[in-house]
């Protein structure tokens, strides 16, 4: 039966996919913040389907903690739910992806009207230089930047290494940064086509000023403070 829902979900994410991906281009004349809330309804029906056909729901905890000022959010990378939760909460945002994305026809074209941050995964170096080039053009532009530090999905109970990406845009703009944590891989594994049913925890944590600190330092407060808040959340699976 999981099996079933979850290849239902996957069939409505399809379909919705289909459909918004042209409307990402006919958009494109309207304002960044017009388009940015009409291609986000793809994500609020997504996580609506995900709980319809999964029973996957979540709740967020720490939004006292989001400044009126756009920052930096350095979120926990274990599924791709977050990807979709963290759109609705900081609005409007840019995320990093791959540059050969936006070569993809319609698909490519829409995605590239939500001004994503692209870069070249074949480079270190050239890759945190476009981090810290576009990330400072969205900041001055008030869109939220959002960084999974990690670079890559890891399962629960594992740590990749956290790399300086964030931390150099944070020390470049001047901007703060909000590290995020959260237990969504208990019940959206990476590589796994099964979703489990439960309720994901996602917390937003206090602010990170990045004044008088280097990228190393930031980088680690923000390892610091994401990883103990994930280990000190339950396995979120409905028994």
């Amino acid at each position: 039966m999981l099996l079933i829902r979850s290849l239902l979900f996957y069939v409505g994410q399809i379909i919705s996919t289909i459909l918004f991906a042209p409307l990402g281009i006919l958009v494109f004349p309207l304002s960044f913040k017009t388009r940015y809330y009409i291609v986000t309804r793809w994500t609020t029906f997504n996580l609506w389907w995900l709980k319809v056909c999964c029973n996957v729901d979540y709740k967020v905890e720490g939004l006292e903690n989001i400044p009126d000022k756009v920052c930096i959010v350095m979120c926990k990378h274990q599924s791709a739910f977050e990807t979709l939760a963290l759109q609705l909460i900081f609005v409007p945002q840019a995320w990093i992806l791959k540059r050969e994305l936006l070569k993809i026809p319609i698909y490519g074209w829409g995605l590239a009207s939500m001004q994503p941050i692209a870069i070249d995964r074949g480079s270190a170096i050239k890759s945190f230089r476009q981090i810290v080039t576009q990330g400072c053009q969205r900041l001055t532009e008030n869109i939220w930047v959002i960084i999974f530090p990690e670079g890559t999905r890891v399962a629960p109970g594992e740590k990749g290494t956290y790399l300086p990406g964030g931390g150099m845009l944070a020390v470049k703009s001047g901007a703060n940064v909000i590290p995020v944590a959260h237990n969504a891989g208990h019940l959206w594994p990476r590589n796994s086509l099964i979703k489990q049913p439960g309720t994901i925890t996602l917390i937003i944590g206090p602010v990170i000023e990045s004044t008088n600190k280097s990228a190393k330092q930031i980088t680690a407060e923000v390892e610091t403070w994401i990883e103990t808040t994930v280990n000190s959340l339950p396995d979120p699976k409905t028994s």
